[in-house]
């Protein structure tokens, strides 16, 4: 099995937003509220490949996974609570946002090789520390992250809504 990634283009964008839906699909079968509104959008997944931060798992060819992977500050990020980020404040840092794996890949740990794909992509330009979230609930991505890594550093907050919290979490490369 040939596992890699690479950027997308602006024709992967229909199978990128099916991988989302997959995502959206199962979230909601596990009752999690991540991704049951309208986020993320087409027009979200076009920024990412328009600005060439989104990344896709190819597993023999074939899209399996989709990524955004920002080398720009996210503003979510700027406070935290319950906790803090390692390292020092004002270091610049990758996050990986919108990641989903196709589900007819489900079950064969890819989310590991993506993982450690999107972390060599980040050495590689430069940055020595990584940022993720995701759902308070979200026990199974929970459980990716820390295996590839992450420490839980605390809780952050979606566009300073309350009642959007999300685990926190950073590995120092």
């Amino acid at each position: 099995m040939t596992k890699y990634v690479r950027q997308a283009a602006a024709a992967d964008l229909p199978a990128m937003l099916a991988i989302i839906e997959q995502g959206r699909e199962a979230l909601a079968a596990d009752h999690i509220p991540q991704w049951q509104g309208t986020y993320p959008l087409a027009s979200d997944l076009q920024a990412d490949i328009d600005a060439n931060r989104a990344w896709l798992l190819l597993v023999d060819g074939q899209i399996a996974g989709t990524a955004a992977l920002l080398t720009t500050p996210d503003p979510n990020y700027h406070q935290i609570y319950q906790g803090n980020w390692a390292g020092e404040p004002d270091a610049s840092y990758t996050s990986i946002h919108r990641i989903a794996i196709a589900s007819g890949y489900h079950g064969q740990h890819l989310a590991d090789t993506y993982f450690s794909n999107l972390m060599t992509l980040s050495y590689d330009a430069g940055f020595r520390q990584i940022r993720v979230d995701t759902h308070a609930l979200n026990q199974r991505m929970q459980h990716i992250i820390t295996k590839a890594g992450f420490d839980y550093r605390g809780i952050v907050y979606m566009a300073n809504d309350a009642t959007d919290q999300r685990n926190a979490y950073q590995i120092m490369l």
